[in-house]
């Protein structure tokens, strides 16, 4: 069957030699992700692309710093993954993910030209 790109993290396959992303749905959740994570200026030849969600855990929260990441991470998808519409993003900073030094992170998006609208969720 023909596939997309590798999944991340890679995983060994032995179907294709790795773990192989397959349809739409995976690689845009999987691509979302990565712009997500990556921290700008750590993609080589795109020093621009990546939100840097990790940073994060290390400022205070506030009302103010999450609407600010909010606006990084629209402004970002415009420009890397411009077929991406966000709908939504929540951010989980409850007690219970403050005492494990995490943050739950909750993304709506759609992709209008192919009627997808998904949820990503994630912890760091």
């Amino acid at each position: 069957m023909a596939s997309f790109g590798v999944a991340l993290p890679l995983a060994r396959d032995s179907a294709d030699g790795f773990r192989m992303v397959k349809n739409f749905n995976k690689l845009i959740k999987q691509n979302l992700k990565m712009l997500l994570l990556t921290n700008p200026g750590e993609r080589v030849m795109e020093p621009d692309f990546g939100v840097g969600l990790k940073r994060l855990l290390f400022e205070n929260y506030s009302d103010h710093k999450f609407e600010q990441m909010k606006q990084i991470i629209k402004k970002q998808t415009v420009k890397y993954l411009p077929a991406v519409t966000i709908l939504d993003i929540k951010f989980d900073n409850s007690p219970t993910n403050q005492d494990r030094n995490t943050l739950g992170i909750s993304v709506i998006f759609t992709v209008p030209a192919i009627g997808m609208t998904e949820i990503l969720q994630f912890t760091i």
